[in-house]
């Protein structure tokens, strides 16, 4: 049941970073839940890095880092192919 839970808040975090960075229409939900589970582990990455906890759990500030990663990954993806 908890796979099913991450599955569901990545998939969340991954649409509205989606959302943010304007990459909607070129994704889909699969594509939304790959960016929300990388998301979560660079955002958790990023946020020890700078003295935070990162992902601590299903709480809104796990919510928040997981969006903040989906944010950082899909602006790198177009770093690499040329679109920032």
């Amino acid at each position: 049941m908890d796979f099913l839970i991450f599955i569901i808040f990545g998939a969340i975090a991954g649409w509205l970073a989606s959302i943010i960075m304007k990459t909607d229409a070129s994704q889909g939900l699969l594509m939304d839940i790959v960016m929300g589970v990388f998301g979560a582990l660079v955002g958790g990455f990023l946020f020890n890095t700078f003295g935070q906890p990162g992902v601590t759990g299903f709480n809104v500030y796990s919510f928040i880092v997981a969006i903040v990663g989906s944010c950082v990954v899909i602006w790198f993806g177009r770093l690499i192919r040329g679109r920032v």
